[in-house]
């Protein structure tokens, strides 16, 4: 048997706000559909990598920490924390430990995520 990744999907009450915050954050594009129960990020030309995005409508509100969460990794890491704050992003925490480092954000909707440093 073999599996493959191809996307994570997030549960929300703003699916297109969430959406247009990681579409913006990771330099993807919201894709373009009649649902607005459910937004999914697809990917951009250029350097965009990785799996779909799908953002989820829900009515129940998030509670606790997140089991699972993404990790960004840039060269420039102070003005990229800017630039996510810029788009309403909260930057939560600073962390470093044996040469990484690393910082905790809430996306709007307070689903935690990590900037590190390259």
């Amino acid at each position: 048997m073999s599996n493959s990744l191809v996307a994570v999907s997030f549960d929300c009450a703003d699916a297109r706000t969430v959406a247009e915050f990681w579409a913006a954050a990771t330099g993807r594009r919201v894709a373009e559909d009649e649902s607005t129960a459910e937004h999914v990020v697809l990917l951009a030309a250029g350097t965009a990598s990785g799996p779909t995005f799908i953002f989820n409508a829900v009515p129940e509100p998030k509670t606790v920490k997140n089991r699972v969460h993404i990790d960004l990794a840039t060269d420039t890491f102070e003005a990229e924390a800017d630039r996510l704050v810029s788009l309403g992003g909260r930057r939560l925490a600073d962390y470093e430990q044996d040469n990484f480092r690393w910082a905790t954000f809430a996306d709007v909707e307070g689903n935690e995520f990590d900037l590190i440093a390259r």
